[in-house]
């Protein structure tokens, strides 16, 4: 009691004293023996209290993290922080502090958003500005993540300054963002936590933490090189309810037997973290895939975050699924390519990662094809397999670089075991934007590679190539709807092998029908669609499938409370053109190998109802069966509307208006001979229905019910159905 007193009362004088000296506008803190810091403003208030803003950038309050139109922010701490983005980049203002005694040798803070002219965070002292930081982005592409930053303001000790935040940059990039502006006898940035730890095991597992920690850059280094560079949320011993959420694996293959050192940057020396190991199976061998929203047969990563499909390539009797991953958070980040495995496009092998990010940047999407005539050169032993070729985006901006975007190589001489990363890389330097994402196959009647590169905008171009390392620009793509993941393929109309036509096909899923000669792509369409929202996005076909064009898709969007990973793929789909009410068309539907996966054929009992009919299991309960396939045949009669729910998953169908819905995703529907055909796969957090033949499908999905006693089958209105339903099998396991 006596310490709160004299807290109070040495409060109390500093108040006091600063009324009778007259001390203008003076923000005074209390000091103690400790020297502990001091907060000058965290932002987490309702407002900006005795701060000044002018301009419209800074609002009327702190922002309460990512604002409209924005990446995502991470890195502030608390509730709020100052963002200039309100409004957008072309906004701009002032924030300015009341005066404020500087008592400690450092200021702390953290920063982050654009970099250019007009945009500083800045502390005056008497009316000049001493002290000058800014956001480390100047490029597209980018984080908005905040990092610790420090001033040395020893020399002003004892005097007062003025903090200011400036916005009066327009622009890409033109907002900056501040948070928790403290008052320190310590660094922040500049220290780092090390350990140094011998490479006994292929693995290295880092535990990890999915909220309510710090993120950190963590840099790998061996032989004094860094081998190995990422941001990471890292467990701290004693956290509830468990240590880690998951745990991290990092390769440390090539330096078995050396040591390494694990730098945590900006973080104490003394920092409690859970501890490093080393395990000779791909992430301990830690393989149950049977979380509560984990999908059992959609691919999912066993830890982390995952989005577009990348190197989509059949090689030696496999299917290789390359991926968008951050293997150290449930969020976007950090990105490295994943892989998988597959025989037969449905059991999956989980391989580990295998395209680290390096000096060049992350690894962003792009594509894989096998260099059977060896044009690159690569395959030096006239006995060994061809080379397995990717081709994929470096970007810079999304590491500490800042390097532009541009196109590199790797290959595998393995059969995709490993790759090395060509020493010539990047093989087309940056040309325009965050020009991104390239499709590579090889057009036989040229003897050349081509490949399709997003630009900026809504604009494509193609490029050709004698060895996959020099290119040469053929022709723009331009105004296609839509942005990214552009892939290009050729089908027969109708199975018509003397009839074909090429798709160019966009990341939102607009396409383009045209035709190729090898320089020129000539659209005979206007741009079309072969999705209608839902989680469906970034596409990418595959490789070296003769006879069959298969593509998979990123499920946008999804959510998967508390698990240790993040999104899911479609199942694999088979694209053909048919020729429709409307015109040539692509149509999507499952691969024949779906059906492989059927473990038995339920043997339903049809009840009526008030407004329908409900199907139930002779056997058991429907509550037993939530991994489902169906076929099945409506005929429509004179319905105007009708509704199709499985598992409580519901469809609305307008006969009228020729749509089927599902939630506020809309797709147009054709009724065919008075009837519409559907199949409808169902997983545990996802389903995909594909209507008449493909010609309109949607996938989409959802967060199951904790109780959930719907029944297998639901329809209402005066349709008549029949159906037939297949539970389904789980498909994923790790390798080795």
């Amino acid at each position: 009691m006596q310490l709160v007193h004299n807290t109070r009362l040495a409060l109390t004088f500093l108040f006091v004293y600063a009324a009778l000296v007259g001390a203008p506008n003076v923000a005074s803190y209390a000091e103690d023996a400790t020297n502990a810091d001091i907060v000058v403003m965290s932002f987490d208030g309702d407002d900006y209290g005795d701060w000044t803003v002018e301009g419209t950038a800074f609002g009327d309050a702190p922002a309460r993290g990512t604002l409209p139109g924005q990446m995502n922010v991470s890195g502030f701490q608390g509730a709020g922080l100052v963002n200039s983005y309100v409004g957008g980049d072309n906004s701009t203002g002032t924030l300015t502090s009341p005066r404020i005694e500087i008592t400690r040798p450092y200021v702390n803070f953290l920063i982050g958003g654009g970099g250019h002219p007009g945009l500083s965070f800045e502390l005056l002292v008497d009316g000049q500005v001493v002290r000058s930081a800014a956001g480390p982005n100047v490029q597209p592409g980018g984080s908005e993540k905040l990092d610790w930053s420090t001033w040395d303001v020893s020399e002003f000790q004892g005097k007062y300054g003025v903090f200011r935040v400036v916005d009066v940059a327009k622009g890409g990039w033109g907002h900056i963002n501040v948070d928790e502006i403290t008052l320190s006898v310590k660094k922040r940035s500049g220290l780092a936590f090390t350990r140094e730890l011998e490479v006994v095991d292929r693995y290295l597992l880092l535990p990890i933490k999915s909220d309510g920690v710090q993120e950190y850059w963590v840099r790998i280094v061996v032989d004094g090189t860094a081998v190995r560079e990422f941001q990471a949320k890292l467990a701290f011993v004693g956290q509830t309810p468990n240590s880690a959420d998951f745990n991290a694996c990092v390769d440390m293959t090539p330096y078995l037997g050396k040591s390494c050192k694990i730098i945590v940057e900006k973080a104490e020396e003394d920092s409690d973290f859970a501890p490093f190991v080393f395990s000779d199976e791909l992430y301990g061998g830690a393989a149950s895939y049977d979380e509560k929203y984990r999908p059992q047969f959609h691919f999912s990563p066993r830890f982390g975050w995952t989005n577009d499909p990348n190197g989509l390539v059949f090689y030696n009797g496999r299917y290789h699924l390359f991926y968008q991953h951050n293997p150290f958070s449930v969020n976007w980040g950090n990105m490295t390519w994943g892989h998988a495995t597959s025989v037969d496009l449905m059991t999956w092998t989980e391989e580990g990662d295998e395209l680290y990010p390096d000096k060049f940047g992350t690894i962003f999407s792009g594509s894989g094809a096998v260099d059977y005539k060896n044009t690159t050169g690569f395959q030096t032993d006239p006995n060994g397999l061809p080379p397995l070729v990717v081709m994929y985006t470096y970007n810079g901006p999304s590491m500490r670089y800042g390097e532009p975007a541009s196109q590199a190589l790797a290959y595998s001489l393995d059969d995709g075991k490993t790759f090395t990363k060509y020493e010539g890389n990047p093989t087309l330097p940056h040309i325009i934007g965050g020009n991104r994402d390239p499709k590579i196959f090889w057009y036989e009647p040229t003897q050349r590679w081509i490949v399709a590169l997003y630009l900026d905008g809504e604009d494509y171009a193609l490029f050709e190539s004698q060895d996959l390392k020099s290119w040469r620009e053929l022709c723009r793509i331009e105004k296609l709807g839509c942005s990214e993941c552009p892939d290009i393929f050729e089908l027969p109309v109708d199975g018509d092998e003397s009839n074909k036509l090429w798709v160019f096909w966009g990341g939102n899923g607009k396409y383009l029908l045209g035709k190729f000669d090898g320089k020129t792509f000539e659209r005979v369409s206007e741009p079309l669609n072969a999705k209608w929202g839902g989680n469906d996005y970034a596409a990418q076909s595959y490789s070296d499938t003769p006879g069959r064009r298969i593509q998979f898709a990123w499920m946008q969007g999804g959510s998967y409370p508390g698990m240790p990973f993040n999104q899911q793929f479609t199942v694999p789909r088979e694209l053909t053109l048919r020729t429709c009410s409307e015109g040539v068309r692509l149509c999507v539907n499952p691969v024949k190998e779906v059906a492989e996966i059927r473990e038995k054929e339920l043997t339903l009992r049809a009840e009526d109802t008030a407004t329908g009919r409900v199907w139930n299991p002779t056997e058991g309960t429907p509550q037993e069966y939530d991994l489902l396939d169906v076929e099945a045949t409506i005929k429509v009669g004179d319905a105007t509307h009708f509704t199709l729910a499985l598992r409580g998953q519901t469809y609305e169908f307008d006969v009228a208006g020729k749509t089927m819905k599902y939630g506020e995703v809309v797709a147009p529907l054709a009724i065919v001979d008075g009837a519409v055909t559907l199949r409808i796969v169902l997983d545990r957090t996802s389903i995909e229905i594909f209507a008449n033949g493909g010609e309109s499908q949607i996938a989409s999905c959802f967060v199951p019910k904790d109780e959930n006693d719907s029944p297998i089958l639901e329809m209402t209105g005066a349709v008549e159905t029949s159906a037939r339903v297949w539970t389904m099998r789980k498909t994923m396991k790790l390798s080795k």
